[in-house]
């Protein structure tokens, strides 16, 4: 599963971590991301979203008509 937000579209994010004698090894700051289940009334079926913590509260927010309008307006398939 990529990690990426289909609604917000965050994406991992990269640094170092540093250890207690100052050495640098290259590490990755993955989203919250999880696969969640909407049922879309307009077209009569499920989508399933992979969507962030924030992706879900968004969700939440504006309702699942709304995003996935936003998601098509991106670009991405539903």
């Amino acid at each position: 599963m990529s990690a990426h937000c289909q609604l917000t579209g965050r994406r991992p994010g990269f640094g170092n971590t540093i250890s207690h004698s100052h050495r640098r090894t290259s590490r990755r700051f993955d989203p919250n991301i999880q696969r969640k289940r909407y049922w879309l009334p307009s077209e009569g079926r499920y989508v399933r979203l992979t969507l962030s913590a924030k992706g879900i509260k968004t969700v939440d927010t504006i309702g699942i008509e709304a995003a996935v309008t936003r998601i098509r307006a991106r670009g991405e398939k539903v």
